[in-house]
């Protein structure tokens, strides 16, 4: 059986799995321990939410300086797309192979599976993690734990190949993603005495005027020489819900904003503004008014940005394994931002083109599979 046709069958169990980020991943992540383990993996499940669960295993020594291969098992939504085949039974035509997940990311972890087998059988030097998680979709939640897991028990992995879509290429950074909802409470009443009320919606209304005023800064923040487009980081107000009606003074208002950051700095910054604003000025005027009144934030989604490094071990072993020399930066998220904050060097690099990601029909090519399986297996030579 040849790599591709293992692959290929790996990647039709996978896909068959259906791994949305609300339901549970767990029968997918026992299926690869299972598999992994019968190779001789040692194999460690994490998981912080009932039915989800991260697998972590290792073959060759139990050492630091290991090389990870890391995706996440969770995909995007289904419902409401107009797919033209069950996008749980993944189908091969015209070279393109169909399915949820295919190229968002089963393909690459299921050429990592198959390429299992021959470092199962090598005399390693250096140990390979298999890194799987949940719940990447919605905030890279099981890479967290994951990660805090590696940090708990003192290993330290000297690099980690992300493999998202990325058409073969290798990317050393991108921002990072980060998701904020603001809830403002007043006190409701009729519109004929406002006095007597604290109007939400108002209040709301001041804190998206000062949050587009702060943002203005952002652009001369920018690093020098940044790749990204734009360059700089940047925020947006995504949608504010509040009111019932012409007459009633509102007594709750909710906005949902973002960021992203091309520097961990940035975030740090804007919040460090926007939170001194609410809790010197916004705040204290509302609760003047009444002491009831409150102004809320919710922590939806920080994932890290992977930030280029100079020198960086990841970027110099994919370019060797793929013969590549030039790097780029992308504007999407990813896990990797947080295996490096841990002190991993990271690099993305997986088969397929974001553009097929969370469509309808999502596929991958059968080349993007076989340029993958080339790198994987170039990589046991780094191995050993």
């Amino acid at each position: 059986m040849t790599d591709l046709t293992k692959t290929l069958e790996l990647m039709g169990q996978l896909i068959a799995f259906p791994t949305v980020s609300s339901e549970s991943n767990r029968d997918c992540i026992d299926w690869i321990a299972d598999y992994l383990g019968a190779l001789g993996a040692r194999c460690e499940i994490t998981s912080e939410v009932e039915g989800k669960a991260n697998i972590f295993a290792t073959l060759g020594p139990d050492t630091d300086g290991g090389i990870i291969l890391s995706g996440h098992t969770d995909v995007v939504p289904v419902a409401g797309q107009n797919w033209t085949r069950d996008p749980f039974k993944m189908a091969r035509e015209g070279g393109a192979l169909f399915g949820r997940g295919t190229c968002d990311m089963k393909g690459f972890i299921a050429a990592a599976l198959a390429m299992a087998p021959k470092y199962a059988a090598m005399d390693l030097k250096r140990p390979v993690h298999f890194a799987f998680t949940y719940d990447e979709e919605v905030g890279c939640l099981g890479a967290r734990v994951l990660v805090n897991q590696l940090i708990a028990n003192g290993l330290k992995p000297s690099a980690c190949i992300v493999g998202e879509p990325t058409s073969m290429r290798i990317i050393e950074g991108h921002k990072g993603m980060c998701e904020y909802t603001t809830e403002f409470r007043g006190v409701e009443g009729h519109s004929s005495n406002p006095a007597l009320c604290v109007n939400a919606l108002e209040y709301a209304h001041k804190f998206m005027t000062k949050l587009m005023e702060v943002r203005q800064q952002l652009p001369a923040m920018a690093p020098p020489n940044s790749r990204f487009v734009p360059p700089y980081s940047t925020s947006s107000i995504c949608s504010c819900h509040a009111g019932s009606t012409h007459n009633v003074i509102p007594s709750l208002a909710e906005i949902e904003w973002e960021m992203r950051v091309v520097q961990r700095s940035d975030r740090e910054w804007l919040r460090g503004e926007m939170n001194r604003f609410v809790d010197e000025e916004l705040r204290p005027e509302m609760q003047a008014k009444s002491p009831i009144a409150d102004i809320i934030e919710t922590v939806c989604v920080e994932t890290e940005g992977l930030e280029p490094e100079a020198d960086s071990e990841a970027v110099k072993i994919v370019q060797e394994l793929t013969g590549g020399n030039s790097t780029e930066v992308v504007s999407f998220g990813t896990e990797a931002g947080l295996f490096a904050r841990a002190g991993i060097s990271s690099v993305l690099c997986g088969p397929g083109s974001i553009e097929q990601a969370h469509k309808p029909d999502e596929y991958v090519t059968e080349d993007q599979m076989v340029l993958c399986l080339g790198m994987l297996d170039r990589l046991s030579d780094t191995l050993r």
